[in-house]
């Protein structure tokens, strides 16, 4: 796996006011790519957890229940990434625990335009926007 992408990755989500390219970033460089996806292994993060339930909660305006969530984490680069599944949604997370910044996306429910929610957050106590879209 080339770090050079991963470091443009965590570049981007921390610049890019786009949150779509830096989705397609990430899917386009990491997510079929054996060297990365064989890095990781299977976690859990209270924090992470947390922030799923609330930005789900703000995006479909209510408590959703979160399913299928397979959150893996790859120490060397310290980062979490994984899929779930939310009212019929397909969505995934990254999040680089060094920067403490991530980004939700969440698929719109068979929709035909292939439209994707995305919410970037901040698990920094002392952060602004901390647990905000």
């Amino acid at each position: 796996m080339k770090i050079k992408k991963l470091k443009e990755l965590k570049h981007k989500l921390v610049n890019d006011k786009d949150l779509s390219d830096i989705w397609l970033f990430y899917m386009d460089h990491f997510v079929d790519d054996p060297k990365f996806t064989d890095l990781g292994q299977p976690a859990h993060n209270e924090y992470l957890t947390a922030i799923l339930h609330k930005s789900c909660e703000q995006m479909f305006g209510r408590a959703v229940k979160i399913t299928n969530f397979l959150l893996i984490y790859i120490p060397k680069y310290r980062l979490f990434h994984g899929p779930f599944q939310v009212k019929g949604h397909i969505g995934c997370v990254i999040y680089f625990e060094d920067i403490e910044v991530g980004l939700f996306a969440v698929s719109e429910e068979f929709s035909a335009t292939g439209e994707v929610k995305y919410s970037r957050f901040y698990i920094a106590q002392d952060h602004p926007d901390s647990l905000r879209n």
